[in-house]
């Protein structure tokens, strides 16, 4: 922008954000020079609307005349517990560069004026490596667990890539020669966590700028793993439609709308001058009207004078106008193919094989869990804390499972109980007796109360249970050396509403019907 004043700028750069880290420093670099900035992105689930949010910011630091770099974490995405297999690392970050690229097309970002980064072009030389291992010798385990809290996957028992990933996201701002790193306010751990360790290693305290984080459209955090809080880039607009539809939009309520945030924080910062908020209504039903500012729109809001559905039909129109350039663009085979690779479909995996390059390795579809129903309980001849189950599962004979739960559940109160088994673990012995499988479970944090998953009373023994959106076939073992079921039940819990869960994703009957406990908010096992 010509003539732009720097305090004009350091109001461009800074606005709709939650909170700087580095004030000073902003002040004192905008009066000698243009800024650098870097944002990065992790190249794992399929990029949604709610990536319009840092991408109209990185339009506010080109308008600032920042030099701005975009980093694809190709490397991190797979530090993060494997979201990201190595086999699909390479498409999943070509499939990111096109999709961002033509997301920035979309709101008239000006290409060349930004800088394009693969993490693994630089993270594998051997000065980055090597500070790796200076890195390593300074920073405490609980530090790096500590800092990776909001963005690792947290497990019980963390791999040491998950350790590694704060330290590899400090490094980037010194060798990408930035000024200032720009992420959501849920990494705030980790950029403190860089203002720390960076200067022990001789480098400087970079400046840190943090969004907030925006509501996804049931409410919550907006995810790649919940269907439904997200509309994903290449959605169809009776997909747009559906989803806006089941969006949650109370009358009234601001604080918890994801509608009005995404109002907020990318329309009205792309709106040219005099460009506003336009809701298109009958006259009977108030006519048409304009906001020129956001306050504006929510102030009306909150006062009941704008209808929920309106705000959904103003809402799925401007993002039609967003997606419709990236749709046009990924007609071409050549990216619906690379669409097709990136993500594929999940895939049967049969007992002992490795997945095929390109399964999803991670996908829930691979655990084999039925109903079950306890027609025998007893206690285990060799260990006080065990009992051995005899569970019919609708097969040839009952199932001899053992379970842990001597000290949590009565005897009587498993009698004729029905339960959810996991059922193609590979057999074990314990304590002498062959178990066939495994009683999931609701446990607190310190394993002082444990429960088993409630079923609901018209379940039938024998019928499988299957995740809300996962339909493929179990495997038929899983294969203990991959530790499937160690990956896939660190996402495996129960809700805020104690309902059964896999990453947002219900674990429902064949009815349809959801599975609860009185433990909410815990580990299921």
């Amino acid at each position: 922008m010509v003539g732009i004043t720097p305090a004009e700028k350091k109001a461009l750069i800074t606005r709709n954000l939650q909170e700087t880290l580095g004030d000073d420093k902003l002040t004192k670099i905008l009066a000698e020079r243009d800024l650098k900035i870097y944002w990065g992105t992790a190249t794992t689930g399929k990029p949604h609307v709610a990536y319009f949010v840092p991408m109209s910011k990185i339009a506010d630091f080109l308008k600032a005349g920042c030099e701005v770099t975009i980093l694809f974490a190709d490397l991190h995405a797979y530090l993060d517990n494997m979201k990201a297999p190595w086999s699909l690392l390479e498409l999943r970050t070509q499939y990111y560069e096109q999709v961002i690229k033509a997301m920035l097309s979309s709101i008239g970002v000006p290409l060349e004026k930004l800088k394009f980064v693969k993490g693994s072009d630089y993270q594998l030389s051997k000065e980055y490596t090597l500070d790796v291992y200076k890195l390593s010798s300074v920073v405490t385990q609980h530090d790096a667990k500590k800092a990776g809290a909001e963005v690792v996957k947290q497990v019980e028992y963390p791999l040491l890539s998950g350790l590694l990933y704060p330290g590899l996201q400090a490094l980037d701002e010194e060798y990408l020669k930035v000024d200032a790193q720009f992420g959501g306010v849920d990494q705030r751990k980790i950029f403190t966590f860089s203002e720390k360790y960076l200067p022990q290693l001789g480098y400087e305290k970079r400046i840190h700028f943090m969004n907030p984080m925006v509501p996804g459209l049931a409410g919550g955090k907006m995810s790649s793993s919940e269907e439904d809080s997200k509309i994903d880039l290449l959605d169809s607009p009776a997909n747009v439609k559906k989803k806006l539809k089941k969006a949650f939009c109370e009358p009234g309520n601001i604080a918890d709308n994801g509608l009005l945030s995404f109002v907020k924080h990318v329309l009205f910062s792309l709106f040219k001058e005099g460009e506003g908020f336009e809701v298109n209504r009958e006259a009977e039903h108030g006519g048409d009207v304009t906001f020129l500012k956001y306050e504006e729109l929510e102030k009306y809001y909150a006062e009941d004078k704008l209808h929920p559905g309106d705000l959904k039909a103003t809402v799925e129109k401007y993002i039609n106008r967003l997606l419709d350039p990236i749709r046009k663009a990924f007609e071409k085979p050549e990216l619906q193919k690379l669409s097709a690779a990136a993500y594929p479909p999940p895939a049967k995996v049969k007992a002992g094989a490795a997945p095929a390059a390109g399964a999803d390795e991670d996908a829930p579809h691979r655990l084999d869990i039925r109903v079950g129903k306890v027609v025998e309980v007893t206690r285990h001849p060799d260990a006080d804390t065990l009992y051995v189950l005899k569970i019919d599962l609708a097969e040839a004979q009952p199932r001899t499972i053992i379970s842990g739960l001597v000290k949590f559940v009565t005897q009587e109160e498993l009698e004729q109980r029905l339960v959810a088994v996991l059922c193609n673990l590979k057999p074990s012995k314990m304590r002498g007796i062959l178990s066939e499988g495994m009683v999931l479970c609701t446990s607190n944090a310190d394993h002082t109360t444990v429960e088993p998953i409630v079923l609901p009373a018209s379940a039938t023994p024998g019928s499988r249970l299957a995740f809300e959106g996962f339909s493929g076939t179990p495997d038929e073992q899983l294969n203990p050396k991959k530790k499937v079921w160690e990956k896939l039940s660190a996402d495996f819990k129960t809700n805020s509403d104690g309902l059964a869960v896999w990453k947002d994703n219900f674990l429902l009957t064949p009815e349809g019907e959801k599975l609860s406990s009185k433990l909410a908010n815990c580990s299921i096992k």
